[in-house]
């Protein structure tokens, strides 16, 4: 069976801010890529280049069904409002993917995803599950795993190695890896039924084990602490389980604004706060959750207005030292009278249970929290999970670039991250090795 089998079977802020675009720039050109920052790992060695281009053959054959329009019909703001309108999902009913390059280089590969902004937004979150489950699959076929440590670190966390070892098995298997991954959720649902405020969106799509595990991960959290789950990111699960769709705006945003507003610094720079009050005239208080990092936190917080702070219902941290951050916005937030416990703060920056907890017992009673949990939570069966992205790198012709609060996420030719970090008065020096 393909990997990905029904177009809703990605991140709901691809729907969002797809309807964004297609509603204001739906002529601007862009190009998105794939990037692999687990450097130690070749996937072209490990995934069939032929099978690769097949799951993509098979995503593009698809089509949005009469029942999947019909369930983003339904999907409602507070006010009652529509948040997909009629005209958008007449777009989406005749929709497909458009055409893709890839090669192989090496022991790599480099995939491009280039065209109109409104069409090849949709790549970036079934690419990278497919990769990611191609890699999961065909590693065993390809390696084997022969438990010798020093040929097989790159791809077994240690822990796991450690365990197999102490078995004495002779071979790592697929089920062995289930079983490590069913233990592992076990151990995190026992650790998160201790703290029943804890709030969790699954963020895991983008970088699961596969498209069954995910779906396994979710089912077992919302039998075991449901009222713990408040939404999932994945359409798809959202609309089999009735439960919320949820999902903030992403970096390609910020980024991409920053290639049509191009013809300056100046321009460059006020491209940020143009995304901010677009999508809030988009859809207002309900999808007000603003990403901090893509410049660096400090320009945000410079950027970000009084009456803006006040109106959004609250930020997202996705890299850097979650506590410094959280503090940082707390300090920002105070600064101007408002009430914390009105505001809320996603933290979604490779957590795993015991990151959360600590996070969660920092600020409990401080502010409103929700945890965005991917990689860690549907991907987290033995094997090491990779680092891949797919990401924004071009606009009307620009490069594009990201600075991140950790740099070691910095995205862009190194003359335009010199520029940018001028333009954007960027200072940090956070450089940490991407966990995921």
């Amino acid at each position: 069976m393909p990997i990905i089998q029904s177009l809703l079977d990605t991140d709901y802020y691809k729907l969002t801010m797809g309807q964004f675009a297609w509603r204001r720039y739906p002529d601007v050109l862009v190009k998105y890529a794939f990037k692999n920052r687990t450097l130690n790992v070749p996937l072209a060695e490990i995934i069939p280049e032929k099978i690769l281009r097949e799951e993509f053959g098979y995503i593009r054959a698809l089509r949005f069904k009469s029942e999947e329009l019909s369930y983003l019909k339904n999907i409602r703001k507070s006010g009652g409002e529509r948040m997909f309108g009629e005209r958008y999902l007449e777009f989406l009913r005749d929709f497909q993917l458009p055409p893709y390059r890839l090669e192989r280089i090496g022991d790599t590969y480099k995939i491009e995803f280039p065209g109109k902004w409104q069409e090849v937004i949709y790549w970036e979150t079934p690419a990278l599950a497919i990769v990611n489950e191609l890699y999961n699959s065909y590693i065993y076929k390809n390696f084997g795993f022969k438990l010798e440590p020093e040929k097989i670190k790159d791809y077994l966390d240690n822990d796991f190695l450690q365990l197999l070892i102490g078995k004495k098995s002779s071979y790592c298997s697929f089920s062995d890896s289930v079983l490590e991954g069913i233990k592992r959720l076990n151990k995190k649902v026992e650790i998160l039924k201790l703290y029943p405020e804890i709030k969790i969106i699954e963020f895991g799509t983008r970088r699961r084990y596969s498209r069954w595990h995910q779906e396994y991960v979710l089912q077992k959290l919302l039998e075991q602490i449901p009222d713990q789950i408040i939404g999932t990111s994945n359409v798809y699960l959202a609309k089999k389980y009735g439960i919320p769709a949820m999902g903030t705006i992403a970096h390609e945003c910020f980024m991409i604004m920053s290639g049509i507003m191009h013809e300056s610094d100046e321009q460059i720079r006020s491209s940020h706060n143009k995304v901010l009050r677009e999508w809030w005239d988009e859809y207002g208080y309900d999808l007000s959750v603003a990403l901090t990092d893509t410049y660096g936190s400090d320009f945000f917080f410079q950027d970000f207005t009084p009456e803006q702070a006040k109106m959004w219902k609250g930020l997202r941290e996705d890299s850097g030292d979650p506590i410094a951050s959280g503090e940082k916005a707390i300090a920002f937030y105070k600064n101007f009278g408002i009430n914390l416990m009105e505001k809320l703060i996603v933290f979604s920056d490779g957590l795993d249970v015991h990151s959360i907890v600590k996070i969660y017992n920092h600020f409990r009673g401080r502010i409103q929290m929700a945890f965005g949990w991917g990689t860690n939570l549907t991907n987290d069966l033995g094997i090491r999970a990779l680092s891949l992205v797919i990401k924004a790198v071009e606009a009307c012709g620009h490069r594009l670039v990201k600075l991140s609060n950790n740099f070691a996420k910095a995205i862009g030719k190194p003359e335009g991250i010199k520029r940018f970090k001028r333009i954007f008065g960027y200072t940090a020096t956070l450089n940490e090795q991407c966990r995921y």
